[in-house]
This record gives C-alpha cells, sequence and structure tokens, in this order.
C-alpha cells in the first residue's frame, strides 16, 4: 500500500510540473509573440501589397535628436517616436524638436519596464502618465503604444483593448541580432533584404554610443527608396488598413 501511495505522489508531481511547465511555456510564446494577443488589436506590419513601410524609433528622446532629425530632414522622411516618459521628463526640448519637425509620437510607457505581471492600476498610470507629457508638449495627432521590448501577456492587452488602443510592434528590427548590428552596413543590408509591403521597422539610435544604428539610417532610407518603397508613420499606415 505504501508503494502505491509513493507512485501516486510521483505521478502527481511529475503531472503537476508538466502541466506548470507548459503554462510557463505558452505564457512565454505568447508574451514574445509579434501577432498574437488575447484582447484588442495587434500590429506588426501592414497587409497591403502597396509598398509603403513605417520606420520607427523606440526610447529617448536623448541627446542624439538632432542628429536622427538632420537625416530624416535630408531625406525628407517622417517617422515614428515611441518615447518613454521618464525620459521625456530628462529631455522635453528633444521631444518638442520631434513634434515641431512634424514627426510621429507614440507611448512606450513611462518607466520602460516590461508590462507583464503588473497590476492594472501600475499598468493604467504609467501609460495614462506618458499620454499627459506628450500632450503637454503639444502634440494633438493620435498616440499610438508600444510595449517596452515587445512583452504582453493578458492585462496589458486588456488594458489596451478597453482604451481603444492597439499593441504597435513591429517585423523587422535589426538591432536585435548582436551580429547583425554589429555595423551599419550589416543593420541596412538586414533591413532593405527583408523589408516587405507594410513592414513596420524598429531602430533604437536614441543611447547609440558606436554610431551603428544612427550611420545606417540614411542608408537604410536610400537602400528602401531604391527598390520603390515610401515612408508613412504607424497612424498613417492604419488609416491605410482601415480604409
Amino acid at each position: 500500500m505504501k508503494k502505491l501511495i509513493n507512485k501516486k505522489v510521483v505521478y502527481v508531481t511529475i503531472t503537476t510540473f508538466l502541466i506548470i511547465f507548459s503554462l510557463g511555456f505558452a505564457a512565454l510564446k505568447i508574451m514574445n509573440s509579434r501577432t498574437f494577443q488575447f484582447y484588442g488589436g495587434i500590429v506588426n506590419r501592414l497587409n497591403t501589397e502597396e509598398k509603403v513601410v513605417a520606420l520607427t524609433f523606440d526610447d529617448g528622446p536623448s541627446e542624439k535628436v538632432d542628429e536622427i532629425l538632420s537625416i530624416l530632414n535630408k531625406e525628407n522622411v517622417k517617422a515614428t517616436f515611441f518615447l518613454i516618459g521618464n525620459e521625456i521628463e530628462k529631455y522635453p526640448q528633444e521631444a518638442k524638436k520631434l513634434i515641431l519637425a512634424g514627426h510621429e509620437i507614440g507611448n512606450h510607457t513611462y518607466s520602460h519596464n516590461r508590462m507583464v505581471f503588473k497590476s492594472p492600476a501600475y499598468i493604467k498610470k504609467d501609460i495614462e502618465r506618458t499620454d499627459s507629457l506628450i500632450r503637454e508638449l503639444g502634440y494633438n495627432d493620435t498616440i499610438q503604444f508600444r510595449p517596452p521590448n515587445g512583452k504582453k501577456l493578458l492585462l496589458l492587452p486588456y488594458h489596451l483593448k478597453n482604451t481603444n488602443r492597439k499593441t504597435i510592434l513591429w517585423d523587422i528590427e535589426p538591432n536585435s541580432y548582436h551580429e547583425i548590428n554589429s555595423s551599419s552596413e550589416k543593420i541596412i543590408n538586414y533591413a532593405v533584404d527583408n523589408v516587405k509591403p507594410g513592414s513596420i521597422i524598429l531602430l533604437h539610435p536614441m543611447y547609440d554610443e558606436e554610431g551603428n544604428t544612427i550611420n545606417a539610417v540614411k542608408g537604410l532610407i536610400e537602400g528602401l527608396k531604391a527598390k520603390g518603397y515610401t515612408f508613412k508613420t504607424v497612424n498613417e499606415l492604419l488609416k491605410m488598413q482601415n480604409s
């Protein structure tokens, strides 16, 4: 009888472990998915045959703003900047420059903490605080939202759905691959080679100390233009999707 009980305990223990492991693995996959979430809309690329692309920048603002704006101005390209609230407080004038130059501003949370396993109150406050900072700078267009590191699970998508917002992600991110991120040429080639109609490209130039990303922006734009692509902001892509 004792052996039978021990076997049952082992079986229950193993079964419980497998269930927990499976749930954890599923949560990890959903948290990192670029195309699926339980609630609301998620956008990583516009489904279109038209050669349009959105160039998006995450984080900041920072002291790199003038350098980035100079490139975009010369190339006559409008981009979407997903800014962090606490960085807006540090560099309000840099954020203002982006708005005055006609670029789109998105919300990348106040804290840049991953919006996973956070309370509904925390999520609401973090997002609304950044919205307020963006509005105080005089930005009047729709503020799109992108979660830090693209992480989301249940509560964040639920909050976004209830506030009529989408989760804006991407389908091309050269900086996420160490080997590609090691040189401007590799960043350019990766983006140009992998672009698709409706792609959303993500770059991280705001804290780019080595200069690989910033130095790639001009060549990336030129390469995409040579392939016949035109540039849209995220809001403009979404309007195309809804038309």
